[in-house]
């Protein structure tokens, strides 16, 4: 099992590593420093795609199509937003400039 890196950790090192690749990013919503979940709203040519961070099976870490397998307008993703920062009040948000729909770090996305 992987050890888990506090939220706050994460987000900075995924902001910096857009900003190495020359993608703006910000931070929408900060949540819980510590052990907040994570959602990564990508924002590409064809529309908006957010990442729901999630642990697989085997408890790795992973990232989830939460708005689904395609691209959705920008009230889809805000609404999808809402309703998990109602469930989670510790919920991060992070927006990254994604042309090509690929988040800025290395990810599995299920």
């Amino acid at each position: 099992m992987d050890a888990k890196v506090k939220a706050g950790i994460w987000v900075s090192m995924a902001i910096r590593l857009s900003d190495m690749a020359g993608r703006s990013a910000a931070v929408l919503r900060k949540g819980d420093p510590d052990s907040g979940g994570i959602l990564c709203v990508l924002r590409g040519q064809a529309g908006v795609q957010v990442l729901s961070q999630i642990r697989d099976a085997e408890g790795r870490p992973a990232w989830l199509r939460a708005t689904g397998p395609g691209v959705v307008d920008q009230e889809t993703a805000d609404a999808y937003v809402a309703r998990q920062v109602q469930r989670d009040p510790d919920v991060w948000v992070v927006e990254f400039d994604a042309p090509d729909l690929r988040p800025p770090f290395e990810a599995r996305v299920v």
